[in-house]
């Protein structure tokens, strides 16, 4: 049974009351305050402190401090005046019982109010925080929109810049060619007035002969001269074309027909375009063209927007599958981000598209070995790797980073086979 604390001490004034409640041992941790505006206590095993106010306090206002084995309360009154005594006279059992319970149930429903009104806090900064948050994405959205456009605009500059290009390089293809034509009419011209004057010569030398050595008196002798005399023949130009050499090699050296076999395959890639795919309707004109798309994946490239620039050779692959320079490049992508099996992939089929090997296909052929040799040492398949180098040193033997890079991983096999043995 706990023990009833009474040698407390009180103190009042018109606005507050000061308690001082003496208790052993006391701590924060262990005492237990109960406080409503009629109702205190202080229970702190085994002392149990109880007091049924004089009249109501404002609980919410008032305070208890613990320390020094003493817990000191400062209660604020509701209603400034006096107390008579600090605790009401003549309660029995039975009125403390209703006082307690009754305050009870105040504390319950206060802690009721209490919990909803966080409830009801914790909502709206819920509220509030989820429309900061879709104000931000908004902002994000309507910045990575302008960026679109921004980048939709200035490619199409691009391209109408490069269109603006083209159309002068023709022009002037087109200025230059009438020069050319204008200067060998001209020059035509000036050799017909030449032979002509040199025939007009001629003939007036051919009649002064024959007046002289006239010995008959035949007037039809110059007559018949003249009418001898063939007419000068007509001025003309011949046009004489010859088959253009792409590749200048010498004839022991001669690969024409794999010569005439590559121009054939480039002149077939650049005609292969799949007009199928369902989503070129949604594409600008200046994505449907492969070239543009594979300069726009080099940019990104040069920007380290890897994943970017894969997108933009996937699209240019599907439009046209037979540029080697897409899986190329793509290579060197997968490269970059680690994707070690589609670096080889994309390498074998640039390597399937490069032949026959000729000589404008060499330094293609050489990168696709690098990179998929790179790929294969990467995944520790040193052997294959160096297959692949060797094969480009075969393209360029005079190559010295690609003779460095072959002779370590020469070393690094041979590394392997002695730790091994």
């Amino acid at each position: 049974m706990p023990l009833q604390v009474s040698n407390y001490s009180w103190q009042q004034t018109s606005t507050a009351v000061f308690i001082s409640v003496p208790l052993r041992g006391v701590s924060v941790r262990d005492a237990d305050v109960f406080c409503t505006e009629n109702y205190l206590k202080v229970n702190c095993s085994p002392f149990l402190f109880e007091v049924f106010l004089y009249a109501p306090i404002d609980d919410e206002s008032s305070k208890a401090k613990i320390g020094n084995n003493t817990v000191v309360f400062i209660l604020h009154k509701k209603e400034a005046a006096m107390w008579e005594t600090l605790s009401l006279s003549g309660v029995d059992k039975e009125m403390m019982q209703r006082i307690r319970e009754k305050s009870i149930l105040q504390a319950q429903e206060r802690a009721k109010e209490a919990m909803e009104a966080k409830a009801v806090a914790r909502r709206e900064d819920q509220k509030y925080t989820l429309n900061v948050m879709m104000k931000i994405e908004e902002e994000e959205r309507k910045k990575i929109e302008e960026m679109k456009e921004n980048e939709r605009i200035k490619a199409t500059k691009e391209l109408e810049a490069w269109k603006e290009c083209q159309r002068k390089a023709e022009e002037l293809k087109i200025i230059q060619r009438e020069e050319k034509l204008y200067h060998q009419e001209k020059q035509m011209e000036e050799e017909r007035k030449k032979l002509k004057h040199k025939c007009l010569t001629g003939n007036s030398a051919s009649k002064n002969f024959a007046t002289k050595g006239r010995n008959s008196g035949n007037i039809f002798f110059e007559k018949l001269k003249e009418d001898n005399i063939p007419a000068p023949r007509s001025v003309g130009s011949i046009k004489i074309s010859f088959t253009p050499r792409v590749f200048p090699t010498a004839l022991r050296e001669s690969q024409v027909a794999e010569e005439e076999e590559w121009l054939h395959k480039q002149a077939e890639a650049r005609r292969a375009m799949n007009t199928d795919i369902p989503e070129l309707c949604d594409l600008k004109e200046e994505e449907k063209n492969p070239e543009w798309l594979k300069d726009k994946g080099n940019r990104l490239f040069a920007t380290e927007n890897y994943l970017a620039a894969i997108n933009a050779y996937n699209l240019a692959i599907r439009l046209n599958n037979k540029i080697p320079l897409l899986y190329l490049n793509r290579a060197a992508c997968h490269l970059k981000l680690k994707n070690l099996h589609k670096a080889i992939e994309d390498s074998s089929k640039a390597l399937e598209i490069l032949t026959p090997p000729v000589a404008d296909n060499a330094n293609a052929r050489m990168k696709a070995h690098i990179r998929r040799g790179t790929a294969f040492c990467q995944l520790e398949l040193y052997v294959e790797g160096l297959q692949d180098y060797e094969a480009a040193l075969k393209i360029d033997p005079s190559n010295k980073i690609v003779q460095n890079d072959a002779e370590k991983i020469r070393n690094i096999i041979q590394g392997t086979e002695l730790e091994s043995k």
